[in-house]
């Protein structure tokens, strides 16, 4: 019996050992040192999960923006671009830091050419460029180091951006909202009100509304029937909520530290008016351009009533000491500028017997400074601004929309001086409506006399003298008259023949007492002597330099128009479509123009 005991006694013995030794078998598997991948493991890895992102952004990057456009709405990172050479363009950095985007059209597939040329047609600038650009596309911070290091902490007032559209392109709109938000310090932006003036595009219906509702701060409304600029803003003034009213275009682009500058001066007087400095988005690549610190320009205005720009005079410079300090202008662009909301409707806001837009940026500017306010050009707010050669928009025939709105401005502001313009238009008011309620608001506000404007705010435009003749160059052997634009970018080219329209505008010419035919600062200069006789296109506009020789010429008494410098004489083209210099000849009716004269009593 013992010794069976003993035997039972080895085999548990045996049995608990085994037991033990299995645990510990196991206890080192699970808890026992770990093995770590190699470095080409983990990079095989890693490469393989970025080759799946790469192959997602291709295949976001081949969808169409224009295809698509009806269904990516919710977030602005979903609208991509349209399908183009990848290994040409790095779909990532279109247009960054306002670089340019520079398209070969002669490398687009058929349907991306097409995508081109209606994106230009339809919006004057290149909506296809603009659809590679990101929504929310970085600009390099350009402000002046005086600019940088100001602070705005004592800020209390608020701005409502009031953005007006019609028929604008996808992207484009988009990039305007998100800068404006981007850039601006949420405490200060209330709101953006758009004000959709009746657009006809599938894309700024259901798609628009749906993009909205992600933006807390932005709002819409929508025109029955197409109103214009000038009721449209008149629309979203009404809805704004804030202190301060900021105007802005639907295609521009807001940079670093832009609202701040606009809001400070309008918190400490509530009669000044501030304009940012415009910089230009160019409408076929999109490149940002910034207006450089070393030179301000400030608005002005010719006596066609067209805004120009020039340069801030001297008289101004000195008054002063920093590169951040605002600049007094006599006129603004209009299309974006900010103003107190109180201040606004006490002024008498917009002129709402003006039609659609043209004139109304002169109108404001003229009544802001005779009525007691300041308008300033804020130098440390920046933004773009796409520049169109042309509008892509299309009203009913025979509306001429800024004639009107002018005729408005100069029978209601201009006093004695509107004659200047009457002249440029050739005395065809046509009907401007009625405008007594506006002189009725002139006197209310007991505004001071254009002499006044003209004096104290832009003693530099100067007015014209009495000439010696005035009007249209008429040629009296076929109804052709001589036609020239002459603001300075048309500076070095040719006056040409055209059609006599009786409109004023580029046929309105003056002689002035010292021989110069001329327009504003624009002269016909002719100096190629005998070697240019009977060649087109040698008469010139150049800037009047007033030392007669080749700008002097003389209206004689037998209708000639004689060029003194080379005894010649100029003469219509045999197509009616240039102007030649001509040995002087009565018997060539071509050399002989009709032109009104100054009698002696109107030549002082």
């Amino acid at each position: 019996m013992y010794i069976s005991f003993r035997r039972h006694l080895y085999q548990t013995t045996l049995y608990i050992s085994i037991a033990w030794l299995f645990i510990i078998i196991l206890f080192f598997q699970f808890n026992g040192p770990k093995t770590t991948p190699t470095e080409e493991q983990t990079s095989k890895d890693l490469n393989s999960k970025q080759h799946d992102e790469n192959h997602l952004k291709i295949k976001l990057i081949d969808q169409s923006q224009h295809e698509k456009i009806d269904k990516i709405f919710d977030k602005p990172k979903q609208v991509v671009a349209p399908d183009i050479d990848d290994n040409k363009y790095n779909a990532n950095g279109y247009g960054e830091m306002g670089k340019p985007v520079i398209i070969d059209r002669n490398k687009l597939s058929p349907s991306e050419l097409k995508k081109y040329d209606e994106g230009f047609e339809k919006n004057a600038f290149s909506a296809y460029v603009s659809d590679l650009i990101p929504i929310h596309r970085n600009l390099p911070d350009e402000r002046h180091p005086d600019c940088r290091k100001l602070e705005y902490k004592a800020l209390s007032i608020t701005a409502s951006v009031v953005m007006c559209f019609h028929n604008e392109a996808w992207t484009t709109l988009l990039r305007s909202i998100h800068s404006v938000i981007d850039r601006s310090p949420p405490h200060l932006l209330k709101e953006i009100i758009l004000v959709d003036d009746f657009s006809d595009m599938s894309h700024l219906h259901k798609p628009l509304d749906d993009y909205i509702e992600t933006l807390k701060i932005v709002s819409i409304i929508r025109q029955r029937q197409r109103e214009g600029l000038i009721r449209s803003r008149l629309a979203g003034a009404a809805r704004a909520k804030s202190d301060t009213i900021v105007f802005l275009d639907s295609h521009i682009e807001a940079t670093e530290g832009w609202l701040e500058p606009l809001l400070e001066p309008i918190a400490k007087n509530r009669s000044v008016v501030v304009a940012p400095v415009i910089d230009n988005i160019d409408a076929t690549t999109f490149a940002f351009t910034f207006i450089s610190f070393d030179t301000i320009y400030v608005g002005g205005f010719d006596w066609n009533l067209q805004f120009t720009w020039h340069i801030l005079p001297k008289r101004e410079q000195t008054t002063r000491n920093s590169s951040a300090d605002l600049a007094r202008t006599p006129t603004m662009a209009g299309g974006l500028f900010a103003i107190s909301k109180n201040y606004f409707y006490d002024l008498g806001s917009y002129d709402d017997g003006m039609e659609i837009w043209g004139g109304e940026n002169l109108e404001i500017s003229f009544r802001i400074w005779m009525c007691g306010g300041t308008l300033v050009i804020a130098p440390c707010s920046h933004v773009g601004h796409i520049f169109r050669a042309k509008s892509p928009y299309k009203w009913l025939p025979g509306v001429n929309a800024v004639k009107r709105n002018c005729v408005r401005a100069a029978e209601v502001w201009l006093d004695e001086y509107k004659k200047y313009y009457y002249e440029r238009i050739n005395y065809k008011l046509d009907d401007y409506g009625d405008v007594s309620s506006r002189k009725s608001l002139r006197e209310r506000l007991k505004c001071r006399s254009f002499n006044w404007y003209l004096t104290e705010i832009y003693p530099e435009l100067s007015i014209p003298e009495v000439g010696l003749a005035v009007g249209d160059i008429r040629n009296l052997d076929v109804d052709y008259c001589v036609d020239a634009n002459v603001d300075r970018k048309n500076f070095e080219k040719p006056a040409i023949g055209f059609e006599c329209h009786q409109e004023g505008g580029n046929q309105f010419f003056m002689l002035s007492k010292t021989g110069q035919i001329y327009r504003d600062s624009g002269c016909l200069d002719y100096r190629d002597g005998k070697e240019g006789i009977k060649k087109d296109d040698r008469i010139l506009v150049l800037l009047c330099h007033e030392q007669n020789g080749t700008q002097s010429w003389i209206y004689n008494k037998n209708d000639q128009l004689y060029h003194p410098e080379s005894s010649l004489c100029m003469a219509l083209s045999g197509d009616s479509q240039h102007l030649q210099m001509q040995i002087c000849d009565l018997d060539i009716a071509r050399q002989r123009w009709i032109w009104k004269r100054r009698s002696r009593n109107e030549v002082v």
